[in-house]
């Protein structure tokens, strides 16, 4: 499969795939026919969630039906979500805040939580009915990505699928981010500057937002 994926990787995530959810796993139908393989399922995942390609795009490529694309397709995700979820998919625990702001501080930017932003992807199949609510200061049909994210690539808060009409207040304003500030549940971050006493970290963003 040509991706942008480096191979190890890619034969990492296959293993515990399979290990995890025996639906991956190739076998014999009744009358002792192999089925399709791991690599045959797993690979129009890949290219669903990498490219956003249609479900019968790779049918030929990998000899695969579009309904196994997209039953193949919800198995992985529910695979991914249950094993990684721990791991990746959570809101930092108080010693991921610590490593947090120490690596923003050496970086010349002291109690910064980590960066923040909202990204507009096209959405080309946007049905016309839906256009003018999607449309945005780029012209044509969008849907926003607000994540936050660290050094290491580390996303962990995303909020998807708000129209492109929006702008980054808005989303902010719809997002569990802003919720945890305003409720004070944001993780605590005491620190001093021009002596105001300050007890949670802040999100480096850019003109738009609130100060």
């Amino acid at each position: 499969m040509r991706s942008q994926m480096h191979r190890p990787l890619f034969c990492r995530i296959l293993s515990a795939v399979e290990v995890y959810n025996p639906y991956f796993v190739q076998s014999r139908n009744c009358a002792g026919t192999l089925g399709l393989s791991s690599l045959q399922k797993i690979t129009p995942a890949f290219r669903m969630l990498s490219y956003g390609v249609p479900a019968d795009y790779v049918d030929e490529y990998v000899q695969i039906g579009e309904t196994i694309a997209i039953e193949s397709l919800q198995n992985f995700v529910e695979v991914v979500v249950s094993i990684d979820s721990n791991t990746y998919l959570r809101s930092p625990n108080n010693d991921d805040v610590d490593r947090l702001l120490e690596v923003g501080e050496s970086r010349g930017f002291p109690r910064m939580l980590r960066s923040i932003d909202c990204m507009h992807w096209q959405w080309k199949n946007c049905p016309a009915a839906w256009k003018g609510m999607f449309l945005g200061h780029r012209h044509e049909p969008t849907m926003i990505l607000e994540a936050v994210a660290s050094q290491d690539l580390w996303i962990w808060h995303a909020v998807f699928g708000l129209s492109g009409s929006h702008n980054d207040i808005n989303v902010l304003e719809q997002s569990s981010v802003f919720f945890e500030f305003v409720e004070e549940h944001a993780p605590p971050a005491n620190y001093l500057i021009n002596d105001h006493n300050y007890k949670m970290g802040y999100y480096l963003a850019d003109g738009i937002y609130p100060q």
